[in-house]
C-alpha cells in the first residue's frame, strides 16, 4: 500500500484513539451525571467515527474496485443514535431530580421538568363496529 494512504489511516486511528481516551477519562473523572454524560456522547462518538473512517479507508484501498460501506453505515448510525440516547438520559435525569454540583449549568430546568405530567390514561373500551 502507498505510504501516504497508510499515513492517513494512521492519523485517523490516532485521532480516534485520542478522542476515545479523553471521553473515557472524562467519564471517570467528572463529578456528576450531566457532566459525565457529556464526555462519552461527544468525545467517544468522534473517536469511534475516526476509527471507523480509518477502517473504511483501509478496507476500500485493500481491494481495488470494492467500496467498504459497512463502516460508513455504522458511523452514520452512531452519529444519529448517540445524541438521541444522551438526550433521553438527560431528560430522565431531570425528571428523577438527580443531584448536581453547583457548577453544573441548567439547574433552573429541574423544576419545570419535574412539573410536567404524563398525558392522562383513558380506560374506556372502544367497541369495534359489527359487520
Amino acid at each position: 500500500m502507498n505510504f501516504v494512504l497508510e499515513l492517513i489511516v494512521s492519523i485517523f486511528l490516532l485521532i480516534g484513539g485520542g478522542f476515545i481516551l479523553v471521553g473515557s477519562i472524562g467519564l471517570m473523572r467528572l463529578p456528576d451525571f450531566m457532566m459525565r454524560l457529556h464526555a462519552p456522547t461527544k468525545a467517544t462518538t468522534l473517536g469511534m467515527g475516526g476509527l471507523l473512517i480509518a477502517s473504511m479507508i483501509l478496507f476500500t484501498l485493500r481491494e481495488p474496485g470494492h467500496i467498504s460501506v459497512h463502516e460508513l453505515l455504522i458511523t452514520i448510525f452512531l452519529f444519529i443514535t448517540a445524541p438521541v440516547s444522551a438526550h433521553m438520559m438527560a431528560k430522565t435525569a431531570l425528571h428523577q431530580k438527580l443531584k448536581m454540583i453547583s457548577r453544573t449549568r441548567g439547574q433552573e430546568l429541574l423544576d419545570p421538568a419535574s412539573q410536567q405530567l404524563a398525558p392522562p390514561q383513558t380506560t374506556e373500551k372502544v367497541e369495534s363496529p359489527k359487520a
